[in-house]
């Protein structure tokens, strides 16, 4: 299984101040943007590049900028909004779909209630959402964006359990997982343990 656990002082810094409980929602949006700027960062540390000749002030030289890829984001709503800026900041020419995916707190299985997604087919498409739990959502929305032409999928998540990566790898195998903490486990409503509780509700304060 392809999955990849981000290994990196500041990143164990942030995600403990994201689990803490006292942690308000204004520092909790900060946090989660600089841990996806890490998560961005390593999941496209394989992007082609090609030489590029340049002159500094000095001399004539070559250096490497990247290959004109195209790149999509596909934030599941609305948690995973809180993970696209830093895509956007580093890759101003990304394109950005969406995929509404609402959890039902009695069933944990979730339920879709909006997309729109720009052209997939030869694109890299890295689909953001901040909890993998069951992986429900996740298979789901991989289905979705599958379904659209999509063939080179990643998936972006700050916090998963065994229970849901194994879930992905059941219907979507070899599919590449950057994530920046694997947790212990579900517990019986279906939450990620120790995680870090509901992230939208942290996220936007309700």
């Amino acid at each position: 299984m392809p999955l990849h656990v981000l290994d990196h002082p500041l990143a164990s810094h942030l995600i403990t101040h994201l689990r803490d409980k006292s942690t308000k929602p204004a520092t909790f949006r900060t946090l989660a943007h600089q841990l996806s700027m890490l998560l961005a960062i390593e999941a496209t540390g394989d992007l082609e590049i090609e030489d590029k000749p340049i002159e500094t002030p000095l001399e004539r030289t070559t250096g490497q900028v990247l290959v004109r890829q195209p790149l999509v984001i596909v934030p599941i709503l609305r948690a995973g909004l809180g993970m696209v800026q830093p895509f956007t900041d580093l890759f101003p020419d990304v394109s950005v779909g969406y995929i509404g995916l609402e959890r039902d707190h009695q069933t944990a299985r979730a339920r879709s209630y909006y997309c729109k997604l720009p052209p997939l087919p030869g694109r890299h498409v890295f689909i953001v959402d901040p909890m993998l739990a069951t992986g429900g959502s996740a298979v789901q929305a991989l289905d979705v964006v599958k379904s659209h032409g999509a063939t080179d999928t990643r998936l972006i998540c700050i916090v998963s359990a065994p229970e849901g990566v194994a879930e992905v790898e059941k219907h979507h195998p070899g599919t590449v997982i950057h994530t920046a903490a694997l947790d212990r486990g579900l517990d019986d409503r279906k939450y990620i343990l120790p995680g870090l509780g509901d992230f939208g509700d942290r996220l936007y304060g309700t």
